[in-house]
């Protein structure tokens, strides 16, 4: 499982960091693999990597039915030559539905669980019904955070990024921004912009921080204020804004991460949050092909 691509720079330019000088530049870790986009490439790396180390011959993950995580696991399994197994939340029929019929033709084998089993997939009583119909399988959580994750994510800085003072990515189960505490430089401040509405994710993400021992040089910080009402919400306000960077900065967003980060972190710079000449290195963390499937349930044309 190895990309053929280096990471592209693409620096934004915009009037408004023009005008308050402030200079963006955004690391486009979508363009690395052209299935495992982005952070999923990493988080997913050495899951593969311990899955056949383990003598594995199979890899259940879980997620919904327009999971990133999904569609990424079963790239990166086909492509190691893995069976993969996507446990569902709720119907996986839809044949209009792009992320499945993507894991489909991956030879991703779909499972359907009720929303109630769903609460309690990481449960032993779940697991063992998994098991007697799949056997065994080597587990990846859904949206792949676990210490072989982090261990990936933190190899997404590199000395190419040394001279930028903040990087700023979006957070959702919080195993990019932990693998990205882990490998940041003293004098770089890691910035999240979180996807789900409430603060609990400052928690989470500090008993993640701990439990793996990462002790980032200086604390991690977590924006909460640009969720657009929760994961998987937006607004019209955020739906102009991406088609509005498409076309401005020729920077194509997803409205679940990369929309919200890009939208909040231009939003704290417009209000004078950063000093005048920093260097922010913001993390495309790709997602793009949800669009997909996001233009087909509500009608939209990103």
């Amino acid at each position: 499982m190895e990309s053929d691509k280096s990471p592209i720079y693409q620096p934004l330019e915009l009037p408004l960091l023009s005008e308050k000088k402030v200079h963006v530049v955004v690391k486009r870790l979508d363009l690395m693999h052209p299935g495992m986009q982005g952070n999923k490439y990493y988080k997913l790396r050495y899951n593969i990597q311990e899955a056949k180390k383990s003598r594995h011959t199979q890899v259940l993950t879980f997620g919904g039915a327009y999971s990133n995580h999904i569609h990424a696991t079963a790239m990166a399994c086909a492509e190691a030559g893995i069976q993969s197994i996507g446990i569902i939340r709720g119907e996986v029929d839809d044949p209009q539905n792009s992320t499945l019929s993507d894991a489909r033709e991956q030879g991703m084998r779909l499972y359907p669980l009720s929303r109630s089993d769903y609460r309690e997939k990481q449960s032993e009583r779940v697991l063992a019904q998994l098991r007697r119909v799949f056997g065994n399988f080597y587990l990846i959580p859904e949206g792949g955070t676990n210490a072989f994750a982090i261990r990936g994510a933190s190899e997404i800085l590199s000395h190419e990024d040394a001279s930028m003072q903040v990087i700023a990515l979006p957070v959702g189960t919080g195993g990019t921004l932990a693998g990205i505490a882990a490998s940041a430089l003293p004098h770089q401040q890691v910035l999240g912009f979180s996807a789900l509405k409430g603060d609990f994710i400052r928690k989470e993400v500090q008993q993640l921080l701990e439990a793996h021992h990462i002790n980032p040089p200086k604390p991690v910080e977590i924006q909460t204020d640009f969720h657009f009402g929760g994961y998987a919400k937006f607004t019209p306000e955020l739906i102009d804004f991406i088609k509005h960077m498409q076309v401005q900065a020729n920077l194509p967003l997803d409205p679940i991460y990369t929309g919200k980060l890009f939208f909040g972190l231009l939003e704290l710079i417009r209000k004078d949050y950063f000093p005048k000449g920093i260097k922010i290195l913001a993390l495309h963390t790709g997602g793009l092909q949800g669009i997909r499937g996001f233009n087909q349930r509500f009608g939209l044309d990103l």
